[in-house]
């Protein structure tokens, strides 16, 4: 248990997440994810959350494992193809995590994610979440363009942003 990711944690309101995330960035976040999956066959959702409490905050669960654990609780495995992928960030800790569904990792591997989180990441060290969101949409988008092409499969996991 660290002191200072608990205090971090603590202090991170609802207010931090409106603030960097208003109305007006969710919905443009929406509208990428929308357009993005136009150019493919892949399944994005983004989730952003506050700060860790309870438990896992305690426990020092990581975002990984926390990314994780909202990929399955959100069912974003839960798609026909396998082809389902959650761009997560914990604001708290300004760690962004994809992970993405079998179909996908097996195409595109980690190494490539974390340098789509190292770009987002990067963007909201200067106050730039929408920005490095929406980019980040895009490179994922690269990826999922170059191995996952447009179809003309139904959209199964909702390009709305989740807010935590």
């Amino acid at each position: 248990m660290k002191t200072p990711r608990i205090l971090k944690h603590l202090l991170t309101t609802h207010g931090h997440i409106a603030r960097a995330f208003p109305r007006s960035a969710l919905t443009a976040i929406e509208k990428a994810i929308r357009s993005s999956e136009t150019a493919h066959g892949g399944e994005i959702r983004f989730v952003v959350e506050g700060a860790l409490d309870g438990m896992p905050l305690f426990k020092g669960q990581s975002p990984k494992e926390r990314a994780i654990d909202l990929f399955a609780r959100l069912r974003v495995w839960d798609t026909e193809h396998n082809n389902g992928l959650l761009i997560y960030l914990l604001l708290a800790d300004r760690a962004v995590e994809i992970v993405a569904d079998r179909g996908i990792h097996a195409k595109v591997g980690a190494e490539e994610w974390r340098k789509v989180c190292h770009q987002m990441e990067a963007a909201f060290r200067q106050s730039n979440y929408e920005g490095g969101v929406v980019s980040g949409v895009h490179a994922v988008t690269q990826h999922l363009v170059r191995h996952f092409p447009a179809d003309d499969r139904p959209n199964e996991l909702s390009d709305r942003p989740v807010v935590l």
